[in-house]
């Protein structure tokens, strides 16, 4: 793998088990740390882990890391996609945020419990749906009601092809034994 962004991505997914526990006791801490890993040779050095200097981001993922740190009592569904959608929106971090969105929001559902081992692969849902994922994306950066719907729907929609997928690799496997 030669792609600096593709080996920054292998490198924050291999990270997300060891990160799991810490993410909602330091969300930002977390935050900064899957950006070192997914800008690692894309970004300056001293630009790594580093939000920017805006007071509007700033303030804004304070309050993201207050809902990650038990600041709100919605589904582990709902708060992955919140906090996906916010990381997407806000491009906290120069280089490649939406890898560290994407970690982000593996880590509610991993640290939550609702998929403890980081078995669904949600990336593909989002892959297979692309033009929505974009679409949507930029819905919920507008604010809106109707963003904010368009974005949890097809969040739910790409964990469900995660689930689809990782169903049919079990089924597999069992089928095979």
């Amino acid at each position: 793998v030669n792609d600096p962004v593709l080996q920054g991505a292998l490198r924050v997914a291999g990270a997300l088990p060891g990160l799991t526990e810490r993410w909602s006791k330091a969300p930002r801490q977390v935050l900064a740390r899957l950006h070192v890993l997914a800008a690692r040779e894309v970004v300056p050095e001293g630009e790594l882990g580093r939000p920017v200097a805006d007071p509007v981001v700033g303030a804004r993922l304070d309050a993201l890391a207050g809902l990650v740190a038990g600041g709100t009592t919605v589904s582990p569904l709902v708060l992955a996609a919140v906090v996906h959608g916010e990381l997407l929106a806000l491009r906290p971090f120069a280089g490649p945020s939406p890898v560290v969105a994407r970690g982000a929001a593996r880590l509610v559902l991993m640290s939550t419990g609702f998929d403890p081992r980081g078995l669904l692969a949600v990336d593909v849902g989002h892959h297979e749906r692309e033009p929505e994922y974009v679409g949507a994306a930029g819905a919920f950066a507008t604010g809106t009601p109707d963003g904010l719907r368009s974005w949890l729907r097809h969040y739910a929609t790409a964990v469900e092809i995660g689930v689809d997928q990782l169903t049919a690799i079990g089924d597999e496997i069992l089928a095979a034994t």
